[in-house]
């Protein structure tokens, strides 16, 4: 009697020290260190408003690019397999949880067995048994195991999620840019096109100084050169505006087709581009979520790993009915029942927890590292926004000037040249120019609105 009590006592303070060292198995989750100070280049304020907390509709106010956007988010290919992930992620999660609870399995069979003629009569035996029952088994998280695997679970569900974030804000900004470029390119085709119109009348001009003998057949056809060569970008512009028709027409699920659009004129770019602090891309920006519910993931499979160096605890019983005949299958007397509780210590396994261990700790490390570089990314993404809208401003307003000067320069040599003050080399030289200077504040305003688009993503907007 008195060595039960023993060992029921020992076996109590065993499994409560157990319990204590369970504290120290696994450890508990601490996101990384981060310092976002001077993560955005030239600095930045301590206001906190920042237009990725804006909707896409109040940073793109073309109402017909709201409706690509809208379009895009609802019926995105790449969108709706982020979405299928989230699902996936889901029921691995569901799975985990339900690893808390007990397994319960039912059994029925029937064996026939033939004994052999062991004394020689010529009489072999045969024997059945019939069996019905239930068995049952449960693992006590006494190391942490289960929860350690659990929040593995979540940080992944969590990381798709993320991720599918991350693909409706490239989504979003791409559509926007797509858009952009598409009204890009009209400018630039209406603009060669109204240029080879004005070499029509250059053409027209200089045909009649020709008859005239006040220029030579070399001004007539020098200038018919240039005309042509305006008029031959048209068909390379068409082209672009295909390809981008078509490559918008993908992120919207639509077979190749043509795309409704607004004019370059009519878009509004936001006035005032407010950033906030570089430490709000951490709840902004999706792929930086991401990252860091990927090194959460890595920190509680970790733990896992540490937690197979320690026995595992575990509960099983069964209950059922076993009888040699079918008669007596019903009888109390063939009922059975067992319970157990059993503890798996491991030994000596080729190094197998070890190895898991060090590839658990060496995968966290490089996921941390993947977030600080996910970090450091968005912050040059900012950066370069930002530097790039500056640029673009600077460049307009120094081609307003521009265009002013050879808008001037082409009226004036043509009216010099009918009255005979300005030679034919003159006129070429400054419808070159022009054209060359509409294009380029083309160019200046997309990139401008292009800018926008970059900054509006690489803060983390496009998913509120």
């Amino acid at each position: 009697m008195k060595q039960q009590v023993f060992f029921r006592y020992t076996a109590m303070i065993l499994l409560v020290s157990w319990m204590l060292a369970a504290c120290k198995v696994t450890r508990p989750y601490t996101g990384p260190q981060t310092d976002t100070n001077g993560l955005y280049r030239d600095g930045s304020g301590a206001d906190t408003n920042t237009i990725a907390n804006l909707p896409y509709t109040a940073v793109f106010t073309d109402t017909v690019l709201q409706r690509l956007i809208a379009e895009g988010i609802t019926q995105n290919l790449d969108l709706r397999v982020a979405y299928t992930r989230i699902q996936q992620s889901q029921a691995y999660y569901t799975q985990a949880r339900a690893a808390f609870l007990p397994t319960l399995s039912a059994n029925a069979g029937v064996t026939e067995s033939k004994l052999s003629d062991v004394q020689g009569f010529g009489i072999r035996t045969s024997l059945s048994q019939f069996q019905l029952g239930v068995a049952s088994s449960w693992e006590a998280d006494v190391w942490g195991r289960l929860r350690s695997n659990r929040r593995a679970s979540l940080a992944a569900l969590l990381q798709t999620e993320a991720a599918a974030r991350a693909v409706q804000t490239g989504i979003v900004s791409t559509i926007a840019s797509y858009y952009y470029t598409l009204l890009a390119l009209d400018q630039q085709l209406v603009i060669t096109r109204e240029t080879v119109r004005n070499w029509d009348s250059t053409v027209a001009v200089l045909r009649a100084l020709k008859e005239a003998a006040s220029v030579t057949e070399a001004a007539v056809v020098q200038s018919e050169a240039q005309r042509y060569a305006a008029e031959v970008t048209i068909p390379d512009l068409k082209q672009n505006i295909r390809e981008t028709e078509h490559a918008l027409s993908i992120l919207l699920a639509r077979p190749p087709g043509p795309i409704e659009r607004s004019s370059l004129e009519g878009q509004q770019a936001l006035a005032l581009l407010q950033t906030g602090v570089p430490a709000q891309l951490l709840a902004n920006r999706p792929d930086v979520q991401q990252a860091e519910f990927a090194y959460r993931n890595a920190f509680e499979l970790t733990n896992v790993a540490r937690t197979a160096f320690y026995p595992a605890l575990a509960i099983t019983g069964s209950a059922g009915l076993n009888s040699l005949s079918l008669a007596q299958f019903i009888d109390p007397s063939a009922l059975a029942a067992s319970i157990g509780v059993g503890l798996t210590q491991p030994i000596f396994n080729r190094r197998l927890n070890r190895t898991n261990l060090a590839v658990a700790q060496a995968g966290q490390q490089a996921a941390l590292y993947d977030f600080r570089k996910a970090l450091l990314n968005a912050g040059r993404e900012v950066s370069d926004a930002l530097s790039l809208h500056a640029t673009a401003l600077e460049k307009m307003s120094v081609r307003t000037n521009q265009l002013s000067a050879l808008e001037k320069s082409v009226a004036y040599t043509q009216e010099l040249l009918q009255y005979g003050f300005a030679n034919y080399n003159e006129v070429i030289i400054a419808r070159q120019s022009l054209l060359g200077a509409q294009l380029g504040g083309v160019n200046d305003r997309l990139q401008q609105l292009q800018a926008t688009v970059n900054l509006y993503r690489s803060l983390g907007g496009g998913w509120k």
